[in-house]
């Protein structure tokens, strides 16, 4: 399947990034390898070609989680180190994406049934299963926006 290929390559680059560690160190990144190199606010603010408060600031918006990339990537690279930024899923996103098609299959299916239950029509589980299966295989097969209406 065509249409799976890029969700299944993203699922594959991002697979190793979903067992690193998710915290980051109290104080953030910057003051933590600036530290550890042995290299002053002073010395980074030359680096950089800041004034040492704005190395201050940047140290204290990074540890908040309010810095901006662009000024991460800055300093990351006066530090001698590389930026890398990713969206992580929790899960794999086909993993995601077929759990979604399921529920919307199962949702559908079961309107249909409630309905024909009222009308005195059910039909058995293995017929219901068959109709989940293949509402499910259809959205996975068409337009993924469909999933998140």
């Amino acid at each position: 399947m065509l249409r799976s290929l890029p969700l299944q390559q993203l699922d594959k680059t991002l697979t190793p990034w979903r067992s690193l560690p998710r915290s980051r160190p109290s104080g953030g990144w910057l003051r933590a390898v600036r530290q550890a190199l042995g290299m002053t606010t002073r010395q980074l603010a030359k680096a950089v070609g800041v004034t040492q408060a704005a190395v201050v600031d940047a140290e204290r918006t990074e540890a908040k989680g309010d810095i901006t990339l662009t000024t991460l990537q800055r300093y990351a690279a006066a530090l001698g180190c590389e930026l890398t930024y990713a969206l992580v899923p929790k899960r794999p996103l086909q993993e995601v994406v077929e759990e979604r098609a399921e529920r919307i299959a199962r949702d559908e299916v079961s309107r249909v049934k409630h309905s024909m239950a009222l009308e005195d029509q059910s039909t058995g589980r293995e017929h219901l299963e068959r109709e989940i299966a293949e509402l499910r295989r259809k959205l996975m097969e068409g337009k993924r926006s469909r999933l998140w209406q």
